[in-house]
C-alpha cells in the first residue's frame, strides 16, 4: 500500500476514537479511561462517590407518569455517551439498554438510575477488556433471556456475549420484539437471535483467515430450548412461535450452531438480562474479561 499511495508508518495503535489500546506481549488491553473521565467532567460527576455495580439487586424501572419530569435533553446526553462507553466495558450494557427504553419522558427515577451508571464509571475508570495472547482460540458464546422482564409491557430482555481469547468481542442486551408465553419461548427467541450474529461472526472470523471449521458452540441454561432447537415437531406450548425464529433448527441440523446446556451459574450472558447480586455481577464480569488498567501491567 505504500507503494501506490503516500502513507506514514505511526507504529502499533495505542488511541483511535477514544479507545485506548495496550499492546503487550502477552495480550491486548482496550480502554477508554480519558473518554470517561470526559464524561465525568461534563456531567460533573467526577466527584461523586463511586459504587461497585450499575445498578443494585433487584432495581426495577419503569413509567413513571407522577414523578418530576427531568431535562430530556440532559438525560439523552448522559444515556448516549453511556452508549459509546459499552464498546469497551460490556458489563455496562445491560443499565444502558434500560435506560435508554425512558429517553421520551424521563423522571426523576431515570436520571437517577443514569446518574448511578455514572457512578459505577467513576469507580472502573480504568477498566476495559483484556484480550490474553495464548489463550482459547475456539470461538464461543453464550445466550439468556430475562422472562417478562419490562415492567411495562411485559416482554422479555435477550442476552448474548461471543468470546475469543479469553475477551468478549460481541455482546448484546435487547428488549424481545415480542410477548412470550413462556420461559421456553423466550430463551428460543434469544438463541435464535444470537445464532443468526453466529452467522455474521463466523462470516467475519473467515475473511480474517480465522475459518472455523467445527460448530460454534453456544451454551443456554434452558433444557427446553434446547430440545426445541432439535425436534422437528412442534408442542402445543410451542406451536405459536413465528417461522422466522426457527432459523435456529436450520442452523443446528447444518452443524453450524451447537447449543450445549451450561448451569445458571456459569451463564455468563445473565449479566445482560438482569441486577444481579455483587459476587454474581463480580464473577461474571471478570468471565467477560474486564479487568483494570493496572492489573494488565
Amino acid at each position: 500500500m505504500m507503494i501506490e499511495f503516500d502513507m506514514t508508518d505511526l507504529g502499533k495503535m495505542k488511541y483511535f476514537l477514544g479507545i485506548e489500546v495496550l499492546q503487550r506481549p502477552y495480550g491486548v488491553f482496550i480502554g477508554q479511561r480519558k473518554y470517561a473521565q470526559k464524561v465525568l467532567d461534563r456531567f460533573k460527576m467526577d466527584q461523586c462517590n463511586p459504587v461497585h455495580n450499575p445498578v443494585a439487586p433487584g432495581f426495577k424501572l419503569m413509567k413513571d407518569e407522577d414523578r418530576v419530569r427531568v431535562d430530556s435533553r440532559l438525560y439523552k446526553q448522559i444515556v448516549g455517551s453511556l452508549m459509546y462507553l459499552t464498546a469497551t466495558h460490556p458489563d455496562m450494557t445491560f443499565i444502558v439498554s434500560l435506560i435508554s427504553r425512558y429517553m421520551e419522558r424521563p423522571t426523576e427515577m431515570h436520571l437517577q438510575a443514569a446518574k448511578r451508571a455514572l457512578r459505577y464509571v467513576k469507580g472502573t475508570i480504568g477498566f476495559g477488556v483484556f484480550y490474553k495472547k495464548g489463550g482459547k482460540q475456539e470461538f464461543l458464546g453464550y445466550t439468556d433471556s430475562d422472562y417478562t422482564g419490562d415492567q411495562d409491557d411485559r416482554k422479555s430482555t435477550s442476552g448474548y456475549v461471543f468470546l475469543i481469547s479469553s475477551g468478549g468481542v460481541s455482546w448484546s442486551s435487547k428488549k424481545q420484539p415480542v410477548l412470550t408465553l413462556s420461559t421456553t419461548e423466550a430463551e428460543f427467541i434469544s438463541a435464535a437471535s444470537s445464532a443468526c450474529q453466529v452467522v455474521w461472526l463466523r462470516r467475519i472470523l473467515k475473511e480474517l483467515c480465522h475459518d472455523q471449521c467445527k460448530s460454534t458452540v453456544l451454551y443456554c441454561d434452558n433444557v427446553s430450548a434446547i430440545k426445541l432447537s432439535k425436534n422437528p415437531v412442534l408442542h402445543d406450548r410451542s406451536k405459536h412461535i413465528d417461522v422466522r425464529f426457527h432459523f435456529l433448527r436450520d442452523l443446528t441440523k447444518e452443524g453450524i450452531v451447537e447449543l450445549v446446556q451450561c448451569s445458571t451459574q456459569e451463564q455468563v450472558a445473565d449479566i445482560f438480562t438482569k441486577p444481579l447480586k455483587l459476587d454474581v455481577f463480580l464473577k461474571l464480569r471478570g468471565l467477560l474479561g474486564v479487568c483494570s488498567y493496572p492489573a494488565v501491567n
